[in-house]
């Protein structure tokens, strides 16, 4: 007997259509909840292996409601739906769930989704498992290891990263104890490499005296139990002069997680994540930080009681005494990295160290060992290519095929012969047998770009090789079984294509496995001068000329330039700065007056609509017109000049439906 599984669904028939697939298939339907708190007494009697759940139910609560309490629970689920707007699949998304069913869908449909979601879900739990017990050994190594105190606690920090990503770390003794007031602090500068910052430097950067910064240090509130400030939240502890505000004002810091640990002494060891952006923090990583605590505890007591003699020589850092410690043996404000630093050299050919950047090379490192599908997102220009190469090059896969495929540039007619292969004579013009992308990268990867672009009946033929792992030639009488790794990117917003129906939702939650964004270059603009430097020596090197370097003139007005064509925009400026310049030194850049803020509304959209969108729109406005009625007198294939098997076939074909749209 397979899974018990719970079926949320207030419509009947559909409800038990759903029951008898799944007991055909072999799966115990423990029930039919009709609704959230129906679902609620049947999960308190018994619990299920898994649950199918509709977003929309009748009541005031949804099956939204409902996945938070599932998740809480670790239970996995399924969403159902027949329809969704950007708000819902927003607050869809929020909840983690482990699959998601379009309705109508087929029975293959339903069984190979559930099958994923299991391996899924089995899969999330025991990588987990596997990673926390690594950061478990690696924190025992370190507290055993035989280094100075302040090594071990980078080294520490160093470990935590890929768990609980962080900007700037501080970490102190709250007051009352045999190392009262003392504290350290590191800001991360680059990949793997972090700046220490004790008091004086600290004093040094801010420019405050000893005074000003006990001020803030009294005036900290002193955690009993591990809290997270998001956003706003941030912003509130951060209003009154405190380290809050202090490490907010200084190393713009926008969320923080503190985590106090309480020693077997009674002293108190605060431990402060804090993150350039917004949201990073959540309860995973507090509940991580709990499963922690014992063995951070004591990893912190033998760190310090170790190596007494040896800080105490040096002179103690405190918020006491904050003129000590300058003979430190590490150098003040030295950058500090580690033996494996040299990881950040195989991001080859992604330029910079803003921590937005930063970021990015956290997500490849955690993505790229694995074989989980990812969706790069981001404006055009701004590498999604690279770091596509970058994660199969860091893979396992490294050494088999990495086929890249461009969907915008594929003619609708031959996308699925290019992606699937034909067979010779399965149409006009097959005059030869042709190996499709996906059977060319069997083993390896598929970078799929401009995923968005791809037609929703292709859509749904490229859902099924996610799901069944395999691809059927144009003609073919058999299939080909694949083993590809995809890696899909776009310039669009999905969740706006999906809620206007030109992308399958199933289709989007299941390329959504793992996200990255990459940001603008409005957004580091920090990274400017090392790309400008970057693309001097490679085209002054293809010109034939000595470049050494840009004046400081154009830099500033390339630092104060929106760029909204992003990285590729920049290279092709440089590249004619190059063929322009007269002497070694790049004197002027000729950015376009042009800014983003000036240009027409309808030229920010990230793409120009095609044809097929615009007679898509068009006839969704005339069913709005008409209050959706197709057929008779005033309905809309009277008004398009249509017959209605015709209008009919149209917006089957271009992903309308009626339940879609919002009637004004």
């Amino acid at each position: 007997m397979k899974e018990k599984i719970l079926i949320v669904e207030d419509k009947f028939v559909e409800a038990d259509y759903l029951r008898l697939m799944l007991t055909k298939a072999g799966y115990r339907v423990m029930g039919i909840a009709h609704s959230v708190i129906q679902a609620r007494e049947m999960i308190k009697e018994e619990r299920p292996d898994f649950v199918l759940l509709d977003i929309f139910l009748k009541g005031n609560l949804t099956g939204i409601d409902l996945a938070g309490e599932l998740g809480k629970e670790n239970i996995p689920f399924v969403y159902l739906s027949a329809n969704s707007n950007v708000e819902v699949l927003n607050m869809a998304k929020a909840t983690q769930p482990y699959g998601f069913l379009i309705k109508p869908f087929r029975e293959r449909d339903l069984l190979i989704t559930l099958e994923i979601a299991r391996y899924r879900h089995e899969h999330s739990t025991e990588s987990n498992f596997r990673r926390e017990n690594s950061l478990r050994d690696k924190l025992s190594a370190i507290a055993a290891d035989a280094e100075t105190r302040e090594n071990k606690l980078l080294a520490a920090c160093r470990a935590m990263q890929p768990y609980i990503p962080f900007d700037y770390l501080a970490a102190r003794f709250n007051a009352g104890g045999a190392f009262s007031g003392q504290g350290i602090s590191f800001l991360r500068i680059g990949y793997d490499e972090y700046q220490r910052i004790g008091i004086p430097e600290l004093l040094n950067i801010t420019g405050l005296n000893s005074k000003a910064l006990m001020t803030f240090v009294n005036n900290s509130r002193s955690e009993d139990t591990p809290v997270l400030y998001n956003g706003d939240k941030f912003e509130q502890v951060s209003a009154k002069p405190c380290l809050h505000k202090l490490f907010s004002d200084t190393f713009q810091v926008r969320s923080c997680l503190s985590f106090p640990l309480r020693l077997s002494n009674g002293e108190i060891f605060d431990i402060c994540f804090y993150s350039r952006q917004p949201d990073t923090y959540n309860g995973d990583h507090l509940g991580l930080m709990n499963r922690l605590n014992q063995l951070m505890s004591v990893g912190i007591e033998n760190i310090f009681n170790a190596g007494k003699t040896t800080i105490a020589n040096a002179g103690k850092t405190t918020f006491a005494n904050p003129s000590a410690g300058k003979n430190d043996p590490v150098p003040a404000g030295g950058a500090t990295g580690g033996a494996d630093s040299a990881i950040a050299t195989d991001f080859k050919g992604i330029i910079g160290k803003s921590p937005r950047l930063l970021n990015i090379f956290d997500l490849i490192t955690q993505v790229a060992p694995v074989d989980t599908s990812v969706l790069i997102l981001g404006e055009s220009g701004t590498g999604k290519e690279r770091i596509a190469d970058c994660i199969h090059q860091l893979s396992a896969r490294k050494t088999k095929p990495f086929v890249k495929v461009n969907c915008a540039t594929l003619p609708p007619t031959l996308i699925e012969s290019e992606l699937f292969g034909h067979e010779k004579g399965s149409f006009t013009g097959a005059t030869d047998r042709r190996i499709g992308k996906f059977e060319k990268a069997d083993k390896g990867t598929i970078f799929l770009d401009e995923i968005g672009e791809m037609p929703l009946d292709l859509q749904v033929k490229l859902l099924r090789v996610l799901q069944e792992k395999y691809i059927e030639r144009i003609g073919a009488r058999d299939v080909t079984k694949v083993d590809v790794r995809v890696i899909a990117a776009t310039n669009r917003n999905l969740e706006k294509e999906v809620a206007e129906g030109r992308f399958r939702l199933d289709l989007y939650y299941r390329l959504n496995v793992f996200p990255m964004e990459l940001p603008p270059l409005r957004e580091r603009p920090e990274d400017i001068p090392a790309l400008a430097n970057h693309f001097i020596s490679i085209y002054s090197r293809k010109a034939g000329k000595k470049i050494t370097g840009i004046s400081e003139k154009a830099l500033r007005a390339m630092m104060a330039y929106q760029w909204p064509g992003n990285i590729r925009q920049l290279e092709n400026l440089i590249e004619r700065g190059v063929l322009l310049a007269k002497g070694s030194i790049i004197e002027d850049i000729s950015i376009p007056v042009l800014q983003m803020h000036d240009i027409p509304v309808i030229a920010q959209d990230a793409h120009m609509k095609t044809i097929h969108e615009n007679e898509r729109d068009y006839i969704i406005l005339v069913l709005k017109k008409c209050k959706g009625k197709i057929w008779g007198s005033g309905g809309a294939a009277e008004l398009l000049n249509l017959p209605p098997t015709t209008l009919k076939s149209k917006m089957k074909k271009l992903g309308i439906r009626k339940e879609n749209i919002e009637w004004t």
